[in-house]
């Protein structure tokens, strides 16, 4: 007799990666590691810093002006070799890169993980640093940027728009059209309002230290919300301030307790 059990559906969880996975931006992490190894110059940096402050006041820019301004700030490794750089980033994750995730975000992902869920990083960085992060972190796959590459060396352009906003919604779908998912099913975790194209795209959108408009927008849609930054802040600085201050006032309590014994013996 035939079984009538139905084949568990596939679930996948969708993670951004900058401030959602990792504090601050990962391609910025990389430029970082690549010029303290003399790799870029001031030149280099100096003008990657510029095109990620016009990235980052883009915002809500259309997708034409976002593309001019990511092959701007992808301009760094333009003219290098993809097996050197992706060599030197495999260095930089492990000594730079790794103590910037967030301890929460991985758990969630891990969870999933256990679950028997797929989990796949989709990020506006170059699809191969968004592969890295994901192969170390032990995550299925990554969606992102894709430079174009000729005879193993970075051109500076893109081959696919830039991974923000509505094409990371894009991205999924057609993932899920690839791999016959149901996104109803499955979750996507960010921490920016650039990101609702991608939230709304599943049906368990999650925020994830979230900027201001997307806490606002999470709170109206009653999102879970999680906010790993403050608790770092509570354990770095007001866990230890609070311990010092009873330290404080155990110590003075200790010495006027001391100072009345010495006053009574003295009488």
């Amino acid at each position: 007799m035939a079984s009538t059990e139905q084949p568990t559906p596939q679930i996948v969880a969708f993670f951004d990666i900058d401030n959602t996975i990792m504090r601050g931006a990962s391609i910025f992490h990389l430029a970082r590691g690549l010029f303290s190894r003399k790799f870029l110059t001031v030149s280099d940096i100096t003008k990657y810093g510029a095109a990620q402050g016009k990235f980052l006041l883009a915002g809500k820019e259309n997708i034409q002006d976002m593309a001019r301004i990511t092959e701007n700030a992808l301009a760094f490794v333009a003219g290098r070799n993809v097996s050197e750089v992706m060599a030197l980033a495999d260095e930089i994750y492990d000594e730079n890169m790794e103590s910037k995730v967030w301890p929460g975000t991985i758990e969630l992902a891990r969870g999933h993980l256990a679950s028997g869920h797929q989990v796949w990083l989709v990020s506006a960085a170059p699809i191969e640093l968004a592969d890295l992060i994901a192969r170390k972190l032990g995550f299925t796959g990554a969606l992102a940027t894709v430079s174009e590459v000729v005879e193993g060396t970075y051109t500076g352009k893109l081959v696919s728009k830039p991974m923000h906003g509505p094409e990371k919604a894009a991205a999924i779908e057609r993932l899920a059209i690839s791999m016959e998912i149901d996104l109803a099913n499955c979750f996507a975790y960010s921490d920016s309002i650039n990101d609702i194209p991608l939230l709304t795209k599943v049906g368990n959108p999650r925020a994830v230290n979230p900027d201001s408009h997307l806490r606002n927008f999470a709170k109206l849609a009653n999102w879970p919300i999680h906010d790993y930054r403050r608790q770092r802040i509570v354990k770095r600085y007001v866990i230890p301030a609070g311990i010092t201050t009873l330290a404080l006032v155990g110590t003075r309590a200790g010495l006027a307790i001391n100072s009345s014994r010495k006053s009574e013996n003295s009488r």
